[in-house]
C-alpha cells in the first residue's frame, strides 16, 4: 500500500538544484559563444552532419535566449535557417526573424554587444537572401512587420554634430570637406538591402504593401536624405525610386514632399545634404511626364527648380539641376524663356565661379530653344552676356566668348544679328584694345571675325556708331576732369579763416545743415 501512495508522487527532476551536474568540458561550455562570435564574421557555423538535430536547437535557444529578449522569440525559434523549417512555417519564421531585428544597438563602441551584434547581422543577411529568392508570397503579417523592422533601425533624428560642419547642404565652400561615415552603416546596408529587395520582389503586393508605406513612412524616408553619409543617400534615391515607380498612388505626395523640401531649403535653412539625390530621382521622373505637361509640373519649374539657383551651395546639385531644365525645356520648348528670364533673375554677379556653371547651363538651353522663343529674351541674354566678355575674370569671359563655337547658337544670332550686334561689340572691342589675358583677347578676334563674315556692311556701321560713342564718353570724361580741376584750383585759392573772426550763419544755413 505504501509503495503504491510512493509511486503516485511526483518525482524530482534531473537538473535539480540537489543533484550533482554532469562536468562539461571546455568546447561544451563555450558553445553558446562560439556560434554567436562566427555570427559576427562571415555567418553561422552549421553542424555537421553528424551532429544531432536536437543538439543543435538546443545550442541555439540557449544563445538567443541569452542574448535578445524573450519575448521577441517567442513562438517559433528566430536563428532556425529557412531550409530547416517547412514551407508552411517560412512565413513565421520570417516574421520571427524581423522581430529579432528590431533589437538596435549602440556602434559608436565596436566593442561593446559584439555577440548581439553578430547575430543579429547574420540574421539580416538570411532575410535578404530569402527575400531575394522570392520563393513565398509576403501576406500581411509579414509585410507588416518588415515595415515596422524597417522603421526602428533606419527612422532615427540625426544628432546635431551631423549638420554641425555643413555650411549650404555640403557644397560651395566646403565642397572640399570628407564626408562622415556612419559607425552602424554595415546593418544599415543590410536593412536598405532588405528594403529594396522587399519592394522590388513580385511576392509583394502593392494593394496591401501600401497601408503600411504610406505617407507616413514616406515622409521620414525623405527625412533621411539629410544623411551626411553618401552611401545612405544613395540606397535610398534607389529605394524611393522603386517606391515612385511600384506605388502609383502615392506618386503626387513624394514630387508634394521634395517640394516641401526644396521650398525649406531655398526660403529657410540652405542646409541640406540629399538635394543633388532628389533632383537626380526627379530627373528620371521629368523624363516620363506626359504631353502636353501639366500645370503643376509647370510651377514645379518656376516655383523649385529655378530658385534652387539662388544658394550659394548650388554647386554641389548643379549638374543635376540642369538636368532636370534641360529636360522641360525638351519636353516643351516654350518653356525656354522662362528659364532664361529666372537664370538672369538669379544671375550671380560678383561669384564668378557660379558665373561660369550659369553660362554652361544657358549653352545648353540654347541648343534646344526655337527662334520665337529666342527672341522673346535675345535683348537682356546678349546684355548680360556681353558683361561677362569683359569680367576681369578670365574663365568667365572664357565661357562667354565659347558660345560662339556652337553652331545652333551662332544660327540664331545670325539670324538676328541686327540687334545682337550692337549689344555686344562694344565688349568685343573693350576686350580686344584692354583685356590682360591673351587667350581671352584671341577668341575675342575670333568672334569679331565671325560677326565680319556675317554681314561686313553691318559690322562696319556698327563699329563706326561704336568709336562715335566712345569719342563722347572720352569727352564728356575731359569735361568731368576740367570741371574738377576747376574745384580744386578755386578750394586751393580761399584763404583759411584764422582767429575769432565772427561768422554770419542765416537760419536757413542752419536749417539746412540740421
Amino acid at each position: 500500500m505504501l509503495k503504491q501512495i510512493l509511486s503516485k508522487l511526483p518525482r524530482k527532476s534531473s537538473d535539480s538544484s540537489d543533484t550533482p551536474r554532469t562536468p562539461r568540458s571546455s568546447s561544451q561550455r563555450s558553445s553558446p559563444r562560439s556560434s554567436s562570435t562566427s555570427a559576427s564574421g562571415t555567418g553561422f557555423s552549421r553542424s555537421n552532419g553528424g551532429a544531432s538535430a536536437s543538439g543543435r536547437s538546443n545550442a541555439t535557444k540557449k544563445t538567443s535566449s541569452a542574448v535578445f529578449p524573450a519575448s521577441l522569440v517567442a513562438g517559433i525559434e528566430p536563428l532556425v535557417p529557412f531550409k530547416d523549417v517547412p514551407s508552411s512555417e517560412k512565413t513565421n519564421l520570417f516574421v520571427s526573424k524581423l522581430s529579432l531585428c528590431c533589437v538596435t544597438f549602440d556602434f559608436t563602441d565596436p566593442s561593446k554587444n559584439s555577440i548581439e551584434k553578430g547575430v543579429k547581422r547574420q540574421t539580416l543577411i538570411e532575410l535578404v537572401d530569402f527575400v531575394g529568392a522570392g520563393t513565398l508570397k509576403f501576406n500581411e503579417p509579414a509585410i507588416h512587420a518588415l515595415c515596422k523592422m524597417c522603421a526602428v533601425n533606419l527612422f532615427r533624428v540625426f544628432p546635431p554634430n551631423y549638420r554641425a560642419n555643413t555650411i549650404g547642404g555640403g557644397g560651395g565652400e566646403n565642397d572640399d570637406d570628407e564626408p562622415t561615415f556612419d559607425p552602424a552603416w554595415p546593418h544599415l546596408q543590410l536593412v536598405y538591402d532588405l528594403l529594396l529587395k522587399f519592394i522590388h520582389s513580385s511576392c509583394v503586393d502593392p494593394k496591401v504593401a501600401k497601408k503600411y508605406m504610406d505617407h507616413s513612412f514616406i515622409l521620414k524616408l525623405l527625412e533621411l536624405f539629410d544623411s551626411e553619409d553618401p552611401r545612405e543617400r544613395e540606397c535610398l534615391k534607389t529605394i524611393l525610386h522603386r517606391v515612385y515607380g511600384k506605388f502609383m498612388v502615392h506618386r503626387p505626395f513624394i514630387r508634394k514632399s521634395i517640394n516641401n523640401i526644396i521650398y525649406r531649403f531655398v526660403s529657410e535653412t540652405e542646409r541640406h545634404n540629399g538635394i543633388a539625390e532628389l533632383l537626380e530621382i526627379f530627373g528620371s521622373i521629368i523624363s516620363g511626364f506626359a504631353l502636353p505637361l501639366k500645370e503643376e509640373h509647370k510651377i514645379f519649374l518656376w516655383r523649385v527648380l529655378i530658385p534652387l539657383h539662388k544658394p550659394k551651395s548650388v554647386g554641389a546639385y548643379f549638374q543635376q539641376l540642369s538636368y532636370c531644365i534641360t529636360q522641360f525645356v525638351e519636353k516643351e520648348p516654350k518653356l525656354a524663356s522662362v528659364v532664361v528670364k529666372g537664370l538672369l533673375k538669379y544671375w550671380p554677379i560678383t561669384n564668378s565661379q557660379k558665373e561660369v556653371m550659369f553660362l554652361g547651363e544657358l549653352e545648353e538651353i540654347l541648343e534646344a530653344v526655337n527662334m520665337v522663343e529666342f527672341q522673346k529674351v535675345m535683348v537682356p541674354l546678349f546684355w548680360r552676356v556681353g558683361c561677362c566678355i569683359n569680367s576681369c575674370h578670365f574663365q568667365v569671359a572664357e565661357r562667354s566668348l565659347f558660345l560662339w563655337n556652337n553652331d545652333h547658337i551662332v544660327n540664331l544670332i545670325a539670324h538676328n544679328r541686327h540687334v545682337i550686334l550692337p549689344i555686344v561689340l562694344p565688349a568685343l572691342e573693350r576686350n580686344a584694345q584692354s583685356h590682360w589675358n591673351q587667350a581671352v583677347v584671341n577668341l575675342t578676334r575670333n568672334v569679331r571675325k565671325i560677326f565680319m563674315e556675317m554681314d561686313d556692311d553691318l559690322f562696319v556701321s556698327c563699329h563706326a556708331h561704336f568709336k562715335e560713342q566712345e569719342a563722347k564718353e572720352t569727352s564728356a570724361a575731359n569735361k568731368r576732369k576740367q570741371v574738377w580741376e576747376q574745384l580744386e584750383n578755386a578750394a586751393s585759392n580761399v584763404q583759411p579763416m584764422a582767429g575769432k573772426t565772427a561768422v554770419l550763419v542765416t537760419p536757413l544755413a542752419s536749417s539746412i545743415a540740421c
